[in-house]
């Protein structure tokens, strides 16, 4: 069986900038399948017609390319191969481990014959040197794990037939697309493990130079068990210190960047609905994967309502949206969500609201927003899962996410 999920609406976002004069950026975490995206639209290429020369594909994690690293090595070694040439399609893959590499990608994209691709897995590859640089120049497509869609899709395709329900608890096992293809729970956490050890030495403590690497593990722990919920920097590290770590705000603060860099978790900024203004104060923060939260939480007991959240958070993110946490007065909305239109959204998250006071209060803080922009109030409920209440749709969660 080839291990190749494929990944439509990434695709299409390829195909879509083939051939204009960008950079095309690929960010994701680790295993999140960039590789595979790339392998994908080189077959596509291949089956457009484009000779097999013509395609150039380096992923960086691979040790045959480690003399690479070196960015004058990598560019003596590509300019032979696509100086004088016809068009050249480059991948660069994992092209954060090469040292100096804005200079490469700048002085490869002048060069009017390559269409040139890179990927990295954290944020901060992108920053600083590199947007300065290529400011104007790149488009970024920030590619997450399989979405609950991706995942039911993969699973009928290849034979299953189950509810909904059930696709669900699998999916909470991990949305990673390599765990398709792990034959136990065993497996699946090894993986799991695998990836989550390498993001934590490669990409945090390596860059950050952690001398204590406990305090970056407790203060991930933290991060985790507090998904859904609103936190600042002194509330987590007064969680550390009464849990007898001692740490400073400043250290919590250059973690969490590290943490959120490495893209294993995301943070969602509070928006003042009325103001139509972010706040500078608390925020909620979400799993890029719920198997890598379990793996981190083994002892903790699920709440499902804020994993149903976390759920939705990243969904609402893979569509295209800037997602943030609403304040309405002294009321919550779980999600505001802005597309590339500047178009909002607002989204209620509860597992069920078919007690009427719960109902009441899921709907309350959506009631109090007076624009005219839809609002949505997702839910695991069955019997009642579709409803309108003064123009308040509710939706099963679940068909909400099967949906484009």
């Amino acid at each position: 069986m080839a291990k190749l999920v494929n990944r439509e609406i990434y695709l299409d976002f390829l195909k879509r900038h083939q051939d204009k004069p960008i950079i095309k950026v690929i960010s994701g975490v680790r295993r999140s399948g960039k590789s595979t995206l790339f392998k994908l639209f080189s077959n596509y290429l291949e089956e457009s017609g484009i000779p097999t020369e013509a395609i150039i594909m380096i992923n960086f994690e691979d040790m045959r390319f480690d003399d690479l690293r070196d960015s004058k090595k990598l560019y003596d070694y590509l300019l032979p191969k696509v100086e004088n040439k016809a068009k050249v399609y480059l991948f660069l893959d994992e092209i954060q481990h090469v040292a100096n590499f804005e200079r490469v990608v700048d002085s490869l994209f002048i060069m009017d014959n390559i269409d040139l691709y890179i990927t990295g897995s954290n944020a901060y590859f992108l920053s600083s040197e590199l947007a300065t640089l290529l400011s104007g120049r790149y488009v970024e497509l920030k590619l997450l794990p399989l979405s609950f869609a991706e995942f039911v899709s993969w699973k009928t395709e290849h034979g299953e037939k189950l509810t909904l329900a059930d696709y669900y608890n699998q999916y909470l096992s991990s949305s990673l697309p390599y765990t398709l293809f792990t034959d136990s729970e065993q497996e699946t956490l090894e993986y799991l493990q695998g990836i989550y050890s390498t993001v934590v030495l490669n990409d945090i403590v390596t860059r950050l130079t952690i001398a204590d690497v406990r305090v970056l593990e407790r203060l991930i722990e933290t991060l985790f068990s507090s998904v859904g919920s609103l936190v600042s920097t002194n509330k987590i590290r007064n969680t550390l210190v009464s849990n007898g770590t001692t740490v400073s705000n400043k250290t919590v603060e250059k973690y969490l960047q590290g943490i959120l860099d490495s893209l294993i978790l995301y943070e969602a900024k509070r928006y003042d609905v009325h103001g139509r203004a972010l706040l500078e104060t608390h925020s909620k923060y979400y799993a890029v994967d719920m198997g890598i939260r379990n793996l981190i939480l083994r002892d903790h007991s699920q709440d499902f309502g804020h994993v149903l959240e976390n759920i939705i958070y990243l969904e609402l993110v893979r569509r295209g949206n800037k997602v943030y946490v609403g304040r309405i007065g002294s009321r919550k909305v779980d999600f505001v969500a802005i597309n590339e239109k500047q178009e909002l959204a607002y989204y209620q998250v509860a597992l069920t609201t078919l007690a009427e006071d719960v109902l009441e209060r899921e709907l309350r803080p959506l009631k109090e927003i007076k624009d005219s922009y839809p609002k949505y109030l997702l839910t695991l409920d069955d019997l009642n899962k579709e409803a309108n209440y003064g123009g308040i749709k509710k939706l099963n969660a679940l068909d909400w996410l099967l949906r484009e």
